[in-house]
């Protein structure tokens, strides 16, 4: 049996859930937080104190901790299309599924910060190093919100029947999910890609030898 998640006593003025009103609120305002420090990336980018840096990025490592990112998204449609079915066995499988992804990108961004480090680029190194780590790490941190949410989800459907709104449950979390991949998506594009290929027509020293 399929569920009707737009049957709800709980809607406001705009027909939405009052909980997924204030999820979409919360988004909004993320929108603007990540776009700031997206912006503020680029624009230091190029007035580093010691030069560019994209040429340290390993393209092939973070595309596969972006498809990883990318498959999490695809379980998580599935949990939710399988509560929508009423199958509760179906949507933990891929809650779990969708959290395990999760922890594993979480584990890539860590290697690729340790590698990072290991360059000599940190934080402190220049304005470029401060940027991207403020604002990878903080997509880092809403990555690991999101996996702890979906396993407190998970262990919290064996309380729970399958209806409305266990559904609710799952689309809400389904909506901050994708939201944080979508970001990743657009980082990685401007960020990774476009600043990695375009280090390629610079010629730098090794950030090593820039750090002194």
């Amino acid at each position: 049996m399929y569920f009707d998640t737009t049957v709800d006593p709980h809607r406001t003025s705009t027909g939405l859930n009052n909980r997924k009103m204030l999820m979409w609120a919360f988004l909004g305002s993320d929108v603007l937080f990540f776009g700031t420090l997206i912006a503020t990336h680029l624009v230091y980018r190029g007035q580093s104190l010691v030069g560019h840096q994209e040429d340290i990025f390993s393209i092939p490592i973070t595309s596969i901790s972006t498809f990883v990112l990318l498959m999490s998204s695809l379980a998580m449609v599935l949990a939710l299309s399988g509560i929508q079915r009423g199958n509760l066995q179906t949507m933990r499988l891929w809650i779990a599924v969708t959290a395990i992804f999760g922890a594993i990108f979480v584990g890539f961004q860590m290697f690729e910060f340790h590698e990072f480090v290991q360059e000599g680029l940190t934080p402190r190194t220049n304005l470029f190093g401060s940027t991207f780590f403020t604002m990878t790490g903080f997509h880092g941190a809403h990555v690991t919100i999101g996996v702890i949410w979906l396993w407190s989800l998970f262990f919290a459907s064996f309380k729970w029947k399958a209806g409305t709104e266990t559904a609710l449950h799952v689309e809400i979390a389904g909506l901050y999910w994708h939201f944080v991949d979508i970001v990743w998506v657009v980082i990685f594009g401007i960020v990774y890609l476009v600043g990695a290929y375009g280090a390629e027509d610079r010629l730098l020293p090794p950030v090593s030898a820039l750090g002194g």
